[in-house]
């Protein structure tokens, strides 16, 4: 996992050959005018972009999720977003099989710790980082992009 501002975001774009298309991709938006609903960027890259109220932490663990053929760059664009986490490796209770249609693994574990992200803060969460979502008590503003591993 990598919790970094986006005028850092350069320093990521080793990390995977798709991160600095995609931190360009984020770079040329207007953020405060993002168009709701999911798009292809281009081979391998896909956004997700979501404005709604935040959930209580046990609604988000509820589906603590991680990913097998991405990895997400979640970008909170507005608001203040909590995040639940913990290494995959110290999950020990899925809850259900691997979704691979939608590339989710869902676990009934709980986060090992919480994090927040405000305005122009992201996350890039790797297929080992199991990750609860959209905490929070306000309207959230997010862009989630999903780079093909």
């Amino acid at each position: 996992m990598i919790i970094d501002t986006l005028q850092n975001a350069h320093k990521y774009y080793s990390v995977h050959p798709l991160f600095q298309p995609a931190f360009e991709y984020i770079a040329a938006q207007n953020l405060t005018a993002i168009e709701t609903g999911k798009f292809d960027i281009s081979d391998g890259l896909k956004v997700i972009n979501n404005t709604a109220v935040g959930k209580t932490a046990e609604a988000s663990v509820a589906k603590f999720e991680c990913h097998n053929k991405n990895i997400d760059i979640q970008l909170c664009i507005k608001g203040d977003e909590q995040m639940g986490w913990k290494p995959r490796s110290k999950c020990e209770l899925p809850n259900g099989d691997y979704n691979e249609e939608k590339d989710v693994q869902l676990y009934l574990d709980q986060p090992d710790t919480f994090f927040s992200l405000t305005n122009h803060q992201f996350v890039i969460f790797f297929p080992e980082d199991v990750h609860a979502p959209m905490i929070g008590d306000g309207e959230i503003t997010k862009m989630v992009i999903k780079v093909r591993i």
